[in-house]
């Protein structure tokens, strides 16, 4: 226990001493993580409006496709990832390999489904109350989406946030196609992989507290946000 509280105590300072390469690495995370939950949701919610909207053929397979891709083993979209960005690979040539590029496409990868299969949960059910007036009104395809995406923006922020736990918290694939190369690609969960194999349990208890801070804000912020529109509604 004593240890325990000397290696936290240890961290806590790490933290509060605004340490360069904490600093470093907790920006280098948020980028990658935040760039690849837009990617995915300027992807994603789209396509799980769509197919929560509309009865088209093949959309059954749609549905299944979307909700099996949920489950899609990080290591394996790592290892994809890197042969389609590897000099043999047909995206080769972009040169994106063991950058924060290349990770942003793998978590983008892992993200997208998971935005999209929640996203035409939450329309299909709104879609349900709506469908008469939608039909009486004449409203087109493209204005019958953004107007389901509009209404359930409320909804859609549980969605956004189960993307961005998803991407926040990746290791495997991340460190396939970014090779974890200190000041380069280095983000907070591999840190915390290689410096606790290392030893180091200051730095890797330090970004897991941060982990920790950063999920439970976000939570916050996202219920707070909920909260409000619900009063605002019933104003």
């Amino acid at each position: 226990m004593d240890g325990f509280a000397e290696v936290l105590g240890q961290a806590l300072a790490l933290i509060l001493s605004g340490d360069p390469d904490l600093v470093e690495i907790i920006g280098l995370s948020l980028r990658v993580t935040l760039s690849a939950v837009a990617l995915g949701c300027v992807l994603g919610l789209p396509l799980g409006a769509v197919a929560g909207a509309f009865r088209f053929p093949g959309r059954a397979a749609v549905v299944v496709l979307m909700n099996a891709l949920m489950g899609l083993p990080p290591v394996v979209v790592g290892l994809l990832v890197y042969l389609s960005l590897s000099a043999s690979g047909p995206l080769g040539v972009l040169g994106l390999l063991y950058t924060p590029a290349a990770m942003i496409v793998a978590q983008t990868v892992l993200v997208t489904p998971i935005i999209a299969a929640l996203t035409r949960q939450v329309v299909e059910d709104l879609h349900g109350e709506y469908a008469e007036q939608f039909a009486s009104l004449g409203v087109g395809p493209a204005h019958r989406v953004a107007a389901l995406l509009w209404d359930a923006r409320y909804s859609l922020l549980t969605v956004v946030l189960a993307g961005f736990g998803r991407a926040v918290a990746e290791v495997g694939a991340v460190i396939i196609v970014g090779g974890n190369i200190n000041h380069v690609t280095r983000v907070m969960t591999t840190t915390i992989a290689l410096e606790t194999s290392k030893g180091n349990l200051e730095l890797a208890l330090a970004l897991g507290v941060v982990l920790l801070a950063l999920a439970l804000t976000v939570n916050a912020a996202v219920m707070a946000l909920r909260a409000s529109a619900v009063r605002a509604a019933y104003a």
